[in-house]
């Protein structure tokens, strides 16, 4: 009988992370109870909230979580402890390298304006990853609600702190909402700035979204793109391609994208060679975090250690870490399935 080792020491890098969605619980509850803030029981129960994002008024209600959230990070502290509190985690997952996704947008009203907020997130990943160890860098992600000439504003700013910890630009929320082409000047920028292209495709909608990152923002990478697997040619496309999917099996059931872990098609993607890196999305609403996706991968589809390391590998090969990490990675990788 195989032994099953333990996948919380399996070095992984990971890639699909948002920024309030990062946050204990606990310290959701803190930061509430210190600003005086009511929370919704959805938000305080101890169990993640029942989510199901497939149909206009489920996302809005998720969405609306969110948001509560956020306005939970209203200083430079808050913020410290978050990015700190997201590394430690990471750390005891077996992460060794970490690209943490955020619309600094979001809290610059709190925190003195655009640019002071991205320099205290930068400044918080500096110090989390001298501490914790954990290789850490930024992915700044335009809102696909917001008006494309926002997301250009981003690009700018994201180039300009391509050598302080920005690695990458995105593109996050509702799918169904904007047409990605709407936003291809942004991520032209982005791109002929020397950060890799990584918009969200394929969760809400079918194949389609994800074709359309590829064609119009000549993505790099996936975030999501489950929904390839509706189609056998664009599964080719992406594993010729070598366009790595960041897959979060426990948020797309959360969401309802799939009913149970063993619809999420990874064995499909798999299968056709499409390159993966497992992902926890948000944590703070999912109620999982990085190694949990490993877990479902072993348990729910049957992928064998060796499988598990493979995935881990594809998670290295598809970040932007330095070659060094990258070798320390896939050095322990290799340690970890010898055992």
């Amino acid at each position: 009988m195989e032994r099953v080792r333990d996948l919380s020491l399996l070095p992984k890098a990971h890639l699909h992370l948002h920024f309030t969605g990062s946050m204990r619980p606990t310290t959701l509850l803190e930061l509430a109870d210190k600003y005086g803030m009511h929370l919704p029981e959805a938000l305080t129960s101890g169990e993640p909230p029942k989510l199901r994002a497939t149909d206009e008024r489920g996302w809005f209600r998720f969405q609306r979580l969110y948001d509560i959230a956020r306005s939970c990070l209203r200083e430079p502290e808050d913020i410290q402890r978050l990015v700190r509190e997201a590394a430690e985690e990471d750390v005891k997952d077996g992460s060794g390298w970490l690209e943490i996704q955020v619309d600094p947008t979001s809290y610059a009203p709190m925190l003195g304006g655009l640019i002071p907020a991205l320099e205290i997130i930068l400044d918080s990943v500096e110090s989390a990853s001298r501490e914790t160890g954990l290789g850490m860098r930024v992915l700044v992600a335009a809102n696909r609600m917001k008006h494309p000439l926002d997301a250009r504003t981003l690009a700018r700013l994201a180039v300009r702190y391509a050598g302080r910890g920005v690695v990458g630009f995105g593109l996050s929320n509702d799918e169904r909402r904007g047409m990605a082409r709407d936003f291809d000047r942004a991520f032209t920028i982005a791109r002929e700035g020397g950060l890799l292209a990584a918009p969200h495709g394929g969760e809400l909608t079918g194949p389609a979204s994800v074709r359309d990152c590829l064609d119009d923002l000549h993505a790099s990478r996936i975030g999501h793109g489950v929904r390839a697997a509706e189609s056998p040619r664009l599964l080719r496309r992406l594993a010729e391609r070598g366009v790595t999917c960041e897959v979060c099996p426990a948020s797309n059931v959360a969401l309802g994208v799939y009913e149970k872990p063993e619809d999420v098609p990874l064995r499909t993607l798999w299968d056709a060679g499409v390159p993966m890196a497992l992902g926890a999305d948000d944590p703070l609403l999912f109620g999982s975090r990085l190694a949990a996706q490993y877990e479902i991968a072993r348990s729910h589809h049957g992928f064998t250690d060796e499988e598990l390391a493979e995935l881990a590998r594809q998670s290295v090969r598809g970040s932007a870490a330095p070659e060094d990490v990258r070798e320390r990675l896939l050095s322990g990788i290799d340690e970890w399935v010898k055992g």
